[in-house]
């Protein structure tokens, strides 16, 4: 303050920040360090989201055209960190008289890249006119009292200044409690544990990476899930294959989960997580039928649980973690699509699902019923759509033969044979060009004795993959067994032709060669 004169103005300028903070939702984001300039921004204005005060006595009208191109370059800066699309700004000068050189200045727009900037004059001669203008300009009333000139003294001005910027702080420690809530991340802990048991429990049940032990602990695996095991629908977000899958999992979990419990609650995020974790998997159901696990979905739910509070908060979120969340959705996405192995329909399906399900619950101490209840039928519509859309488009004939053969010859590790059998003929019957899977047949019917099937199953496996070169080597033993020892020399030497390193094919041929 601290000028003899001119309490009259520094009353309407601070008047003016009280109103624009107290009743339209305004915040200080910038302040000169003689309080002289302040920015104010709102979410809730669409007009001028950005408004700066400056109190100031004008005299000359090119100290306010250097002025305007100063704000010019500071809005733009501003538009930048908070808002990245087009932004219109209200510059007011709070003054005694307008620019002795130019009368014209009221409301002049100014643009620089994509920023405006409209210049509004506040005067305390003409201060009635000058509120009804500024009220037009704003489309919203304004409650300022103006009290005598001889009425206002410094002890007034300070009141009305400790008022504006209590309403500020207030708006501050509303926003830094979204941040700061009491939850402790209680469940991203116990997700966390889970997963890591789970791993170690797995390894000593036949390893992570063993398609039979993930099938047994529940990974998705579709075959089993059209037969009626819907619970593979989430028990795949507490499984991982291999460690570094884990880590990495584990790593992103303790990170971004545990923000996102601490912002909407330990109950919310329970059923976002959960939730994202059986969208994630659906994603991956519909669009691929072989075998997956991870907590990559759920996390990726996160995600966009967070983009849902960028949509309730959009200045607070772009101003904490906006750029940096984007950022990071866009670089795993971009991952997923170039790198083979990893499961993006299932990354997609999380986040899709994580930004849903924190539409129905909605952020703590808030409500919205008419959104959360768009948001849940909308929900419930589109999971019933999608459920019935991947249980009538999969089935297990479309799941990969090479997993199936390996899943086949675990079974048959751990002498269950029978089953192997039975999964693989149906695999086959759906899928006749399956060379993995039909040569495991020919084992299985080779160890049973009946050579005329297992010739007819490797015979079948060459005809859908002439380079498989193992299945010419069973044939050859076939066809030595039957004592057709032409078509016996015919196969050996196709498999030497095909491996020549394999020790075991070269010694078959010369024991053929010895019965011609």
């Amino acid at each position: 303050m601290g000028k003899a004169l001119g309490f009259k103005e520094d009353y309407l300028f601070w008047q003016t920040i009280r109103e624009l903070s107290a009743h339209y939702d305004y915040r200080m984001i910038t302040v000169t360090e003689n309080h002289q300039e302040i920015w104010l921004e709102s979410d809730k204005n669409k007009e001028f989201p950005v408004i700066r005060l400056i109190r100031h006595d004008l005299d000359w009208a090119n100290w306010l055209k250097r002025d305007i191109d100063r704000t010019l370059q500071n809005g733009e800066s501003i538009r930048r960190k908070l808002y990245k699309k087009p932004i219109d700004i209200l510059s007011i000068y709070v003054s005694k008289f307008a620019p002795v050189d130019d009368h014209d200045f009221s409301l002049k727009v100014a643009s620089f890249k994509k920023t405006n900037v409209s210049t509004f004059i506040l005067t305390s001669e003409s201060f009635q006119e000058s509120l009804q203008n500024l009220e037009h300009v704003l489309k919203k009333p304004l409650s300022i009292q103006v009290l005598k000139e001889n009425e206002i003294d410094e002890e007034k001005v300070l009141a009305v200044k400790k008022d504006a910027i209590s309403e500020s702080v207030k708006k501050a420690k509303a926003e830094q409690k979204v941040f700061q809530n009491a939850n402790k991340p209680f469940f991203t802990y116990i997700f966390i544990a889970i997963q890591i048991a789970v791993f170690i429990l797995m390894e000593f049940k036949g390893g992570s990476t063993n398609s039979k032990t993930l099938i047994e602990f529940g990974a998705k695996y579709s075959p089993y899930i059209i037969e009626g095991e819907w619970w593979r629908f989430f028990t795949p977000m507490i499984i991982h294959i291999g460690f570094i899958h884990l880590l990495m999992n584990t790593f992103s979990l303790y990170l971004i989960g545990a923000e996102v419990e601490r912002i909407y609650g330990n109950a919310r995020f329970l059923f976002i997580y959960i939730f994202a974790g059986f969208a994630g998997t659906l994603g991956s159901f519909i669009m691929t039928p072989n075998l997956s696990a991870g907590a990559s979905g759920a996390i990726f739910g996160c995600f966009g649980a967070l983009l849902y509070f960028g949509i309730v908060y959009p200045k607070l979120f772009m101003r904490s973690m906006g750029s940096t969340v984007i950022a990071l959705i866009i670089i795993n996405l971009i991952y997923g699509f170039t790198v083979s192995g990893i499961d993006n329909a299932g990354h997609i399906g999380g986040l899709v699902g994580g930004f849903l399900a924190a539409g129905v619950v909605h952020l703590p101490k808030t409500r919205n019923i008419f959104r959360q209840l768009a948001f849940l039928i909308g929900t419930a519509i589109l999971t019933y759509g999608l459920l019935q859309f991947g249980f009538t488009h999969q089935s297990s004939a479309t799941i990969d033969d090479n997993t199936m053969a390996r899943l086949a010859q675990k079974y048959i590790d751990d002498e269950e044979e029978d089953k192997a059998e039975e999964m693989l003929f149906n695999y086959v019957d759906e899928n006749p060009d399956a060379p993995l899977s039909l040569f495991m047949l020919g084992n299985l019917s080779f160890d049973k004795g009946d050579l005329s099937k297992a010739r007819d199953y490797y015979e079948k496996a060459i005809e859908s993959n002439p380079d498989l070169h193992i299945a010419h080597y069973n044939l050859a033993l076939v066809y030595m067994k039957l004592e057709s020892f032409a078509k016996a020399k015919e196969q050996a030497e196709k498999a030497i032709e095909l491996a020549p390193d394999k020790k075991a094919y070269s010694k078959l041929l010369a024991e053929i060669e010895k019965r011609l």
